[in-house]
């Protein structure tokens, strides 16, 4: 594990601006341990304990994720004394990972769980003290590893797997690679990283010897994937009150405006996303947000029309067309669309005829490599490269577009199992 690189307390000014950890100390004891996407402006905000600590100490990271993943295993071997007294046992969240057949992914704040569904051993990891954080890196390596992490096996696929998120332990299929994906979760999160991709390129390389290249490419796009979200990942929130909040608000509309080479003020964001499983209930979403802050009573939901073979483009057109068919509903400053070039184009095309869209401005946000698509630039701007507010606005309301469009998804397709089994 590494170790802290320690300064004196009148040096904070030389504390890195970047992701990792950091402790303050006060003699030969740690005070205090905690990770950040920005050690030098977290750090600042310890004024109490900043008070009492003689040194500051940091450890730089690749990425956020490993910042989280270090915190925990620091916490758990030094056992600092403010973060004990701040918070028990049942203020830390863990990851538990079942012993069994198909293993079951959970996080809890326990570590002695007395229910019937956990008489199976478990292997717990952590402490970890930032739940969202938390959360946010095991949906991201979910998708990387997909893991089972329902307590009872359902008698039909769940959505999980419809997504490529599970293994369907449901279905009794992929055992051994359900298993495989649980002890890659485990050794990313105990902070073993490199010794995950030097296993996973060994893996590889028996793969191809035996020919079996459908495996070493599926093990390939693992390893790419993984390295890509390790390095480009941002799962922290800064800690802010509402009041801090508003009044960043303002700096992040001038950005905005900045970014997207505009006078008009950035009040009203819309933001859309197409939900389907190969064309079947498709779905649309539009949610609205008014100076950042999601306005749910203005949300609308779109029942896909078009048949035939699945076409996202044709899909969000549609989508598009029926939004701007409804002026009462006012008009956006901003429109933000799921998808890369041609989603971008897509919309553009769609509101050629309409005089007044011209002054809307129109993103996409291609997930796959994180880019931002800007109408007027020829080139992408990495999301990554982007002010910190501006990439957390942009992926709150990406997210909640998702989450709207796969929730009426869902309901459309509970509605249509029921009928069919009628």
């Amino acid at each position: 594990m590494e170790k802290f690189k320690f300064l004196p307390k009148n040096k904070l000014s030389q504390l890195p601006k970047v992701s990792g950890v950091y402790a303050l100390k006060k003699g030969a004891k740690l005070l205090y341990i905690g990770k950040a996407a920005n050690i030098k402006e977290r750090v600042k905000q310890h004024k109490e304990l900043l008070s009492l600590a003689k040194q500051l100490g940091y450890i730089k990271t690749d990425s956020e994720i490993e910042a989280l993943i270090l915190e925990a295993n620091l916490i758990k071997k030094y056992k600092p004394k403010y973060n004990v007294i701040w918070r028990d046992d049942k203020n830390y969240f863990f990851v538990g990972i079942t012993k069994e057949e198909f293993p079951i992914v959970f996080i809890t704040h326990q570590t002695k769980l007395k229910t019937k569904n956990y008489k199976l051993q478990t292997k717990y990891i952590g402490p970890f003290v930032d739940g969202g954080a938390l959360k946010q890196t095991l949906k991201i390596l979910r998708k990387i590893f997909p893991y089972r992490s329902c307590k009872n096996l359902p008698k039909h696929p769940c959505l999980w797997y419809q997504l490529l998120r599970c293994p369907a332990p449901c279905l009794l299929k992929n055992q051994i690679e359900c298993q495989q994906n649980a002890k890659n979760l485990i050794k990313i999160l105990q902070g073993k990283k490199n010794q995950e991709i030097i296993d996973l390129k060994r893996e590889m390389k028996m793969a191809a010897k035996s020919q079996n290249f459908e495996k070493a490419t599926k093990i390939r796009d693992q390893i790419q994937a993984f390295e890509k979200v390790i390095s480009h990942a941002r799962i922290f929130e800064p800690v802010e009150t509402r009041f801090q909040q508003e009044k960043n608000w303002g700096r992040t509309k001038q950005e905005l405006k900045n970014l997207l080479k505009t006078k008009k003020e950035i009040l009203r964001i819309e933001a859309y996303d197409v939900s389907n499983i190969q064309g079947k209930q498709a779905t649309g979403s539009m949610v609205v947000f008014i100076n950042d802050q999601p306005d749910k009573s203005q949300y609308r939901k779109f029942k896909i029309r078009i048949t035939g073979k699945p076409n996202d483009i044709a899909m969000l057109k549609e989508v598009l067309n029926r939004r701007f068919n409804h002026p009462e509903w006012g008009w956006p400053d901003l429109i933000l669309i799921d998808g890369g070039k041609a989603q971008l184009n897509a919309a553009l095309q769609c509101s050629i005829n309409l005089k007044f869209i011209s002054q809307i401005k129109v993103v996409a946000l291609a997930k796959k490599k994180n880019e931002l698509f800007i109408e007027g630039k020829k080139k992408p701007v990495l999301l990554k490269n982007l002010p910190r507010a501006i990439f957390n606005l942009i992926l709150q309301l990406r997210d909640e577009a998702h989450r709207f469009a796969i929730s009426y998804h869902h309901k459309l397709r509970e509605i249509d199992l029921r009928e069919s089994l009628c």
